[in-house]
């Protein structure tokens, strides 16, 4: 069968893990030439290899925050989870912690999760350092003799492997993959040096002639890949399988090569150090049990794949400087990727404009994004408008709810499928200025978990601005846990912040409120919340006494004990007037009450006391029916992506589209 014969064969769907990396990166776009099920995961922000896929299938992902990996395999319910995750392979990736933490704990995590789903297959992508010392054509079976971090956390890795297979029953298996070198590979690698040189009409200095390698192309790579998932069964559980063509080729031969294929008549030098103290002289693979057991044998020769790879690079560094794809010298940029949710209801002319305002915001601090625009059952154009832009930027994506559910589950449906490290939250009439945004960013980039807006002043009536305050500092003074006064929805929420947001389940939500509830670090930005640009405000008086009662029920019981004081204050009082009442009748016979004046303005006391507290218990009651009754929060009807209307709301998932 062929490529996409195979791929289509897969179970899915599909999480490609590391798909920032050389070789998760062409798996990843691979099996999206094929299907659409498939998800890939970053943790390094913006990534070059990953500028012209969709959002739709890209995730961040902390492999640290076990939390954060066991919440994604519950969203996405994958069925073959590819793990490229791997750090420390290049001489300038030097940090021991995290060579050993990415290659092997987090490993332990990501197995240990994997345990407790249905998935079908685990291929984990291992190294043939591993072998070290013992790297001249050795069987799977050959004694393991690492000689540098990288090897050793890899070896301990297929030892984790064979354990959880072999021991938990987990259908993972091992690849251990020998020079790979093709499209999107870093710049600094020996085979993108020749290339890159070789579109000079010269030869890059090599190390020493006799050095030999096993260079496989990572087409063969990733045909390995899905052959391993497919072929997964209980026998294969555990087990590691060489991926090299199993030939040496020195770097002799590999500049001779070169310059007949490339026409090159420069002499090459050699000798060059490379950095790499573990190096060995003969380094290549034993590719038989792979063949055996999986169906897989390398197929493209040397000089096709260089010819191949020349090609790419020749088109690609028409679009990019070769010097800044990649990562030597650069440190990992963590806190480098947002996710926009915009609540629309009746803002379509606004939305082009929010668009423009944002995307320019986000082009300019020079961050990753994506645009989340929530169409609330807006009874304008508003689909039509998200979905023309999002035919011009794949960055940007449409929800459509079937009926209007209100911005508070606007926003928690946008924060449900957000992909990125934060989450911005913005009302769609423009109110909210985007620029913003970049102070949120430099705070948040501070330490600061949750950077909300502090509305100082609006541009509204100066008795209804009074209004607003006195209500935020009624409820402050009223919630049982810190609220901001001034704050609305406006805000960057940081990944862990919104996990914790949407693990409160409650259907009245009032999230502004839950943002004070859960904690962490949060820091206020004052600005001047302008009017709308278009049309008229949703809000009415009856709204905003429907917002103050939603936000005092939800966060705070003092009312009802101001009913308990109030009933032992009138308990007290009552006593004390009857006993008053009984002495002045004894004592001072005409001093007592007279007529019913006094007892009707009792009873219309105690009375309309009586009603004002049903009341109140009758909005705790409702908010506790409205709990039990656990509807959904939201019901999706469309996604747009690409221009298109999708009818099936969730990507990932066996949902039907609403929330939790």
């Amino acid at each position: 069968m062929n490529m996409p014969q195979l791929i289509r064969g897969l179970p899915g769907p599909i999480l490609v893990i590391g798909a920032s990396g050389f070789i998760g990166n062409n798996l990843l776009r691979t099996l999206l030439g094929v299907r659409s099920d498939v998800l890939g995961t970053s943790f390094s922000g913006k990534s070059w290899r990953l500028n012209d896929i969709s959002s739709l299938h890209t995730a961040y992902l902390n492999l640290h925050d076990s939390m954060g990996v066991r919440l994604l395999f519950q969203r996405i319910k994958p069925k073959v989870v590819f793990n490229c995750s791997s750090f420390g392979a290049y001489s300038f990736e030097t940090d021991l912690d995290r060579i050993h933490s990415t290659n092997y704990a987090h490993l332990i995590r990501l197995l240990e999760v994997a345990c407790g789903t249905d998935i079908k297959a685990f291929v984990n992508a291992g190294s043939s350092s591993e072998y070290g010392l013992n790297a001249a054509g050795p069987a799977e079976d050959a004694p393991l003799m690492p000689n540098s971090h990288y090897a050793v956390s890899k070896a301990s890795a297929s030892h984790a492997i064979s354990f959880y297979g072999k021991v938990h029953g987990l259908l993972a298996c091992n690849l251990r993959i020998y020079s790979a070198y093709g499209p999107y590979e870093d710049s600094s690698r020996l085979i993108p040096v020749l290339c890159e040189h070789s579109l000079r009409g010269v030869l890059p200095p090599f190390a020493l002639a006799d050095v030999a390698r096993d260079f496989i192309s990572v087409g063969d790579v990733v045909e390995a890949f899905v052959r391993a998932a497919l072929a997964m069964k209980p026998v294969l559980a555990g087990e590691s399988f060489n991926i090299g063509t199993g030939t040496q080729t020195s770097l002799g031969q590999l500049a001779k090569m070169a310059g007949s294929l490339f026409d090159i008549a420069d002499q090459p030098s050699f000798g060059v150090n490379n950095g790499r103290a573990w190096d060995v002289t003969s380094w290549y693979a034993d590719p038989r049990k792979a063949e055996e057991m999986l169906g897989w044998k390398s197929k493209i020769p040397l000089d096709q794949g260089l010819l191949t790879t020349r090609d790419w690079w020749r088109t690609y560094l028409n679009q990019a400087s070769f010097s800044t794809l990649t990562k030597k010298g650069q440190s990992r940029t963590s806190k480098n990727s947002i996710s926009a949710i915009v609540a629309c209801y009746k803002d379509a002319q606004a939305i082009p404009i929010m668009y423009q305002r944002l995307a320019d915001v986000f082009k300019k601090i020079n961050i990753d994004y994506e645009i989340i625009f929530v169409n609330d059952d807006s009874p304008d154009d508003s689909a039509e408008r998200i979905k023309a832009i999002s035919t011009i930027d794949s960055n940007v994506m449409g929800i459509t709810h079937s009926r209007n559910f209100g911005s508070q589950a606007a926003f928690r449906s946008g924060m449900e499928l957000s992909s990125k490290e934060s989450c911005v939250l913005l009302d769609g009439d423009l109110q909210d200025p985007p620029e913003l945004i970049e102070s949120f960013v430099e705070h948040w980039r501070k330490g600061a978990d949750v950077v909300y807006g502090r509305r100082v002043k609006r541009e509204m009536p100066a008795w209804l601005d009074m209004c607003y305050k006195a209500f935020y500092r009624l409820f402050a003074t009223l919630s049982e846990v810190q609220i901001p006064k001034d704050a609305g929805d406006f805000s960057l929420i940081d990944r862990s912040v919104v996990h914790w947001m949407l693990e409160c389940k409650e259907r009245d939500a009032f999230l502004r409120g839950l943002r004070a509830y859960v904690g962490f670090k949060q820091v206020g930005i004052s600005y001047v919340r302008p009017e709308r640009m278009f049309g008229h405000s949703t809000n009415n008086i009856l709204r905003n006494i429907g917002w103050a009662k939603k936000a005092i029920f939800s966060f705070s019981r003092i009312p009802l004990h101001m009913l308990t004081a109030v009933g032992a204050i009138a308990f007290v009082g009552s006593c004390l007037l009857a006993l008053y009442t009984v002495i002045s009748r004894l004592a001072f016979p005409q001093s007592a009450p007279q007529g019913i004046t006094f007892i009707s303005l009792l009873v219309l006391l105690f009375g309309s006391a009586t009603l004002l507290s049903l009341g109140l218990l009758g909005e705790y009651v409702g908010k506790i029916v409205e709990e039990t009754k656990a509807r959904p929060h939201f019901i999706r009807k469309h996604i747009i992506r690409y221009g298109e209307i999708h009818t099936d709301p969730l990507p990932f998932g066996d949902g039907p589209g609403s929330g939790p």
